[in-house]
């Protein structure tokens, strides 16, 4: 099974709920799109904010699952964006997500959020935890 299937077979609910579809996956780098709906969007009608961040957010703790030993997990711990400009409705938005560092305990993600023109409109620099697996 590649990584993209079992990113899309194992999607979280709230990913699900913003529609992501991924489109590649390595340990190393995450890609995935969105499409602007209104039920996603502040006024006027532009992708929210928090839907950016959720995205986001979602890319980097799947590059961080790609990257965990078996039975740990993760969680973000921090997490900074730089809204560029805005994504009206209709329009697809490609989010990359690059590991910047992996470490055994921390790893940090960058996202780069762009128009499907190739227009930047956010990025995304998130760090995420590498939590124990729990012993019975």
């Amino acid at each position: 099974m590649s990584t993209v299937s079992m990113l899309e077979e194992s999607k979280p609910p709230f990913a699900q709920v913003l529609g992501v579809k991924f489109l590649s996956a390595t340990p190393e780098c995450v890609r995935a799109e969105i499409v602007v709906r209104e039920d996603l969007c502040t006024r006027p009608a532009v992708l929210h904010g928090g839907a950016i961040m959720a995205f986001a957010d979602t890319l980097g703790a799947c590059g961080t699952v790609l990257n965990l030993p078996q039975g740990a997990g993760t969680t973000t711990i921090e997490s900074k964006t730089n809204f560029l400009a805005p994504a009206a409705v209709g329009i697809k938005v490609i989010g990359e997500c690059t590991a910047l560092h992996r470490g055994k305990r921390t790893m940090v993600w960058q996202t780069r959020i762009t128009s499907e023109s190739g227009r930047l409109l956010a990025i995304v620099t998130q760090t995420q935890m590498v939590l124990e697996p729990r012993t019975a």
